[in-house]
């Protein structure tokens, strides 16, 4: 891996999501970028002008100047922070400053990373949305590149858990995880599965051993009984210091995995670090 994003907002960053940016970026040896995001359109008005027989419609900044002059300094002074403690882990650091619509800006941005850390309280309006917000829901479903949800708190991995259905996307995820992050081949790695008889269920256990243990030497395998969600959530949840990985099952079932909250639950509720990619 070379190119981690973080995706950060540039007047309100968040500070555990740097942080676990930069223990990826020591792990791997990676150059992080620091996409600070600005909400320009929520910070314009339209206004209704006309030029002979064709009215048209233009945005315009409220350019009061204190309120800009405040906003400005605060972001300079993120940029500056975020610099020192690059410097200071002597990670390679670059900065981006996107001043149009955040998610579009940073999906735009992900087409040419290897990685996309986010934390997933980031949001660009005013109001509470709760965890995930939109913004990260957005991201997840449309990134083009693996994403990682940040944990809330970090003391380091302990142990890696690859959540698996027998999906081709379950295992593609795995498979990227592994690729990008090599350096945890000696990490305890769990694979998990969850159905109703508590029992691995996977003729092919055989074959994807065989090539877990080509890059892991501390793996085991765990069933467990019950609905996915519930029986993966009361698991997820008495672990600390974990790395979870999820395949996304197509953008399509991914949007509707949101919609039923179920992916609400365990980014919100587990509070450890999410590694989330598309097949």
């Amino acid at each position: 891996m070379e190119k981690i994003l973080l995706g950060i907002n540039a007047v309100n960053p968040d500070k555990n999501a740097i942080e676990f940016a930069c223990y990826l970026a020591r792990l791997t040896k990676s150059k992080t970028t620091g996409i600070f995001l600005e909400n320009i359109v929520a910070q314009h008005e339209f206004s209704l002008k006309e030029i002979p027989g064709t009215p048209y419609r233009e945005w315009h900044a409220d350019e009061r100047p204190s309120e800009y002059r405040t906003r400005a300094e605060v972001i300079e002074k993120n940029i500056t922070l975020f610099k020192q403690k690059c410097i200071g882990e002597r990670i390679t650091c670059r900065v981006h400053r996107d001043r149009g619509v955040p998610a579009d800006e940073l999906i735009e941005e992900s087409r040419f990373a290897d990685l996309l850390v986010v934390d997933a309280d980031t949001s660009f309006n005013k109001r509470y949305e709760g965890s995930p917000t939109e913004f990260v829901k957005d991201i997840l479903q449309k990134a083009e590149c693996p994403v990682v949800i940040a944990p809330e708190s970090f003391d380091g991995i302990n142990e890696v858990i690859f959540t698996y259905n027998g999906s081709a996307s379950s295992v593609f995820a795995i498979k990227q995880f592994t690729y990008l992050l090599p350096q945890l081949n000696e990490i305890k790695v769990s694979i998990v599965q969850v159905n109703e008889s508590g029992k691995w269920e996977d003729q092919d256990k055989y074959i994807f051993s065989e090539w877990l243990k080509d890059h892991y030497s501390n793996l085991h395998f765990e069933a467990l009984k019950g609905d996915t969600t519930t029986a993966l959530f009361d698991y997820l949840l008495r672990r600390k210091d974990i790395f979870v990985v999820m395949g996304a099952y197509g953008r399509n079932t991914l949007s509707n995995f949101f919609k039923h909250s179920q992916a609400d639950l365990l980014i919100k509720g587990i509070s450890q670090a999410i590694f989330i990619a598309h097949h």
